[in-house]
């Protein structure tokens, strides 16, 4: 196991690398950068600035060398002090930014997938077994909507319910009493009622998709020779079920959770525009119209380093769990 674990660290290398080019050189694609969009404003705004002035602007931020060698530095910062680098928008380091936003962001992304889980998974546990019941159909249909419905759609939706009809509004992470006043208990109940909305909403779309595949492979599970074997020894259905069948089923999920992962990043990103919450969305948003690169670099850098550590968690409970996956790419 440990070696297995092993190889699938050093197999992480090669990734990541890749990643981190990609994430620094895809914001490189569009024609000009920071520097020489924030140069045309000034000039468009009517400031006099010279070509000497504008070169001096250049050389002091990196931009006059290729971007390889401005790569090479981002990743070494990285790498030897955990410095990724300043934000030229907001005039202030990425590492700075990253604490403020990156926390909020992991915990509205992280209780959205246990959220979708508890309504996914006991539903696909009932439709599994009540097949083509009313039930059934019921959550068959809720979860095509999930699945159907953009999340920013559904924000703006319950938005604007939750202001017409309960006189709350949900924008923001505080309601306007508590925005500049000292942490208590009170501000935190309020932060939490300002958060449970974008929870569901984020959860909602992986929910409906979670139901699906709990049914199908319940459904198959059931259906094995183990199974009726079990039963006809009269072992009880409650046993039966949660003993083998419903642990087998869990396997495709936690197999999932490298591609659940982006999907809630991406709608918690939509989500929190439309909520303003001050969280990574905005701030990608932001640094990606202004051509931040070390910004934008490093929050896909992080996002998808992230994603595939999903995918390594992912992988070592399946080859923990499940006896019948084996280490090896062969059997011998």
């Amino acid at each position: 196991m440990l070696a297995y674990i092993a190889r699938r660290l050093l197999m992480l290398i090669p990734i990541l690398v890749l990643i981190s080019m990609v994430s620094f050189f895809v914001i490189q694609l569009p024609p000009g950068d920071w520097v020489s969009t924030y140069i045309m404003n000034l000039r468009t705004s009517g400031i006099n600035l010279s070509d000497q002035e504008a070169d001096r602007l250049t050389a002091m931020y990196g931009f006059d060398q290729p971007e390889y060698v401005q790569y090479l530095k981002w990743m070494q910062g990285i790498l030897t002090k955990g410095d990724f680098g300043y934000s030229f928008q907001w005039g202030k380091p990425v590492n700075d930014l990253l604490r403020e936003r990156l926390p909020l962001t992991l915990a509205v992304s992280i209780f959205a997938l246990f959220v979708s889980w508890l309504i996914a998974i006991p539903i696909g546990i009932y439709s599994a077994t009540h097949p083509y019941s009313l039930v059934d159909y019921i959550a068959t249909f809720l979860g095509f909507i999930g699945l159907a419905t953009p999340g920013f759609l559904l924000a703006y939706i319950l938005a604007w319910i939750f202001f017409r009809y309960f006189n709350f509004s949900t924008m923001g992470l505080f309601s306007t009493a508590f925005l500049d006043s000292p942490w208590s208990w009170a501000k935190f109940a309020d932060m939490l009622k300002h958060l449970i909305l974008p929870i569901i909403i984020i959860g909602l779309p992986g929910a409906g998709s979670t139901i699906r595949v709990m049914r199908a492979n319940l459904m198959d599970e059931l259906k094995k020779q183990y199974v009726i074997t079990a039963r006809a020894k009269g072992l009880s259905e409650l046993t039966l079920l949660f003993k083998y069948p419903v642990r087998l089923a869990f396997n495709p999920l936690f197999s999932t959770i490298g591609w659940l992962l982006p999907a809630i990043f991406s709608g918690e990103v939509l989500v929190s525009i439309v909520l303003s919450l001050p969280s990574i969305g905005p701030l990608l948003l932001r640094a990606t119209l202004a051509q931040d690169m070390y910004l934008t670099g490093s929050i896909v850098l992080i996002l998808s380093t992230l994603t595939v550590l999903g995918s390594l968690i992912s992988d070592i409970y399946l080859a923990w769990s499940d006896p019948r996956i084996r280490y090896e790419g062969t059997s011998k």
